[in-house]
């Protein structure tokens, strides 16, 4: 299939700039075999005794920070990952690119740019990076939010349920922000299961597929954790006929990477793991998500969980009735329909 083939009209207003006062509170698509259009707390009807709800606790990293190079430009750094010996593989955008060998000052630190990998650099710091981030950095609201950072971001770009002890994502899972406490309560209350996988959100989430042919795209690559008993909790929900909800594609990807492996013992490491039309579904039998950029791997990833024209149909409904998108946008519950 070519990329343009995901391509879909997104008014610039649809695109949701800051969150509803209420995470419950978001408008919810369903689809199964046909629409539905809810409010996002009416999504416990349809869970039913002994199904299994799995979400991503990973937890943000204020990840971006401002400074300026040694001749006095500005520059912004965007955290990808950090990596070993007080290293960060980082995004710069400023009028000239830095040169091997540059100090960036942040703040009241400096650091010196040691490498380029493609469009990323490496920042060799002091002290651990994540000192710094947590001192002088940003909430790292995706590009497509257009204005600055403010304190409600501390609050609302996180899921209730983050592990603070995980603090390795520079973008939220955002399935999971329309969750809060007293929802998650009351499923728990139906004798739903609750099940916890990790897995780093990087920022190459927002990067857009640039080939003609998706199967040419060199996917990018995240770090995620699925411990044994997740993966025992999803095969004894399934003997039992009872459905595997997924919070996000985060989760998603988390599972289905755990669930490729012959021993299905669990999984730690990275993945690759690109999931597009054709791909057949292992752990996963219900997506919760947002609605995602035209030509994104995510949008993939959904018209793979229930078909093509499913998601040509679903997406021209929801601009038509004017869904608010992306992250701090509305949500869908998708029923798998692989074709």
């Amino acid at each position: 299939m070519k990329t343009s083939d995901f391509d879909y009209y997104l008014p610039e207003d649809l695109i949701a700039n800051y969150p509803l006062d209420k995470r419950s509170s978001s408008r919810l698509l369903v689809y199964s075999n046909q629409i539905e259009h809810k409010t996002f707390k009416d999504i416990i009807s349809y869970f039913n005794e002994g199904d299994l709800l799995v979400v991503n606790n990973t937890s943000v990293i204020p990840a971006r920070i401002y400074g300026n190079k040694e001749s006095g430009g500005s520059v912004e750094v965007m955290l990808e990952r950090i990596i070993e010996d007080n290293k960060a593989l980082v995004q710069i955008r400023s009028g000239r690119s830095p040169k091997i060998g540059t100090l960036i000052t942040l703040g009241s630190f400096v650091v010196e740019c040691t490498d380029r990998q493609d469009n990323f650099f490496i920042l060799q710091f002091d002290r651990p990076p994540l000192e710094v981030f947590n001192s002088i950095g940003h909430v790292p609201l995706p590009p497509y939010i257009k204005r600055s950072d403010e304190d409600l971001d501390k609050d609302r770009y996180a899921t209730v349920y983050e592990d603070k002890n995980l603090q390795k994502s520079v973008a939220a899972p955002t399935a999971g922000l329309h969750f809060d406490d007293e929802l998650l309560e009351d499923i728990k209350k139906l004798g739903v299961k609750l099940a916890t996988v990790n897995l780093s959100v990087g920022a190459g989430t927002f990067q857009p597929v640039k080939v003609d042919n998706i199967k040419d795209h060199d996917i990018h690559s995240e770090y995620l954790e699925v411990s044994p008993e997740v993966v025992d909790l999803v095969n004894t929900t399934k003997a039992a006929g009872k459905k595997v909800f997924a919070v996000g594609t985060t989760a998603t990807r988390a599972l289905e990477t755990a669930f490729m492996s012959e021993d299905k013992k669990g999984y730690r490491g990275y993945t690759k793991l690109f999931i597009y039309p054709g791909y057949k579904f292992k752990a996963v039998d219900r997506l919760i998500t947002n609605f995602h950029l035209p030509q994104s791997s995510l949008l993939m990833l959904v018209s793979a969980f229930i078909g093509y024209d499913n998601m040509r149909h679903i997406y021209k409904t929801a601009v038509d009735e004017k869904y608010r998108f992306l992250s701090y946008g509305d949500a869908m519950l998708l029923e798998k329909h692989e074709i």
